[in-house]
């Protein structure tokens, strides 16, 4: 098996765990508070692994554009995890998750228009079918 898949297969076991976990979690406090808690933590999980694996770069090693991108990926995640976390209070896990993952059909949109990747008729077809799962799940 491919190192990708496997992690892919671990993010989306995480990510439903994130549902899971965080619908029990914004109980009782502001979905945006639940956010920040959730992100001191990952900030912390985070800064251990590279610790543990020794990965840390000198600041000046890195270019502009990547700085310029993570900070924008980074403003986009925290808006994401913002809604997510607030629809998770607002709705039910079981028909929130299946509108969040209409993330993979934008991604495949967003790969299209801005990284030149090429659709094939396997992953129209498949894309197709995510959005018709996800808004049968979620209506």
């Amino acid at each position: 098996m491919n190192n990708w898949l496997i992690y892919a297969m671990g993010s989306a076991v995480f990510a439903a765990l994130t549902a899971i976990l965080g619908k029990i979690g914004v109980e009782g406090v502001n979905s945006n508070l639940a956010t920040f808690i959730r992100t001191i933590v990952i900030l912390l999980v985070a800064a251990a692994l590279i610790s543990f694996r020794g990965e840390w770069q000198r600041a000046d090693s890195i270019s502009t554009k990547t700085y310029v991108f993570l900070i924008l990926s980074g403003i986009a995640t925290g808006l994401s995890w913002l809604c997510y976390y607030r629809a998770l209070q607002l709705g039910p896990a079981l028909k929130v998750a299946p509108i969040d993952k209409l993330s993979v059909v934008f991604v495949i949109i967003l790969a299209l228009i801005f990284l030149g990747e090429k659709l094939t008729l396997k992953t129209a077809v498949g894309a197709g079918m995510i959005a018709i799962g996800s808004l049968v799940l979620a209506f």
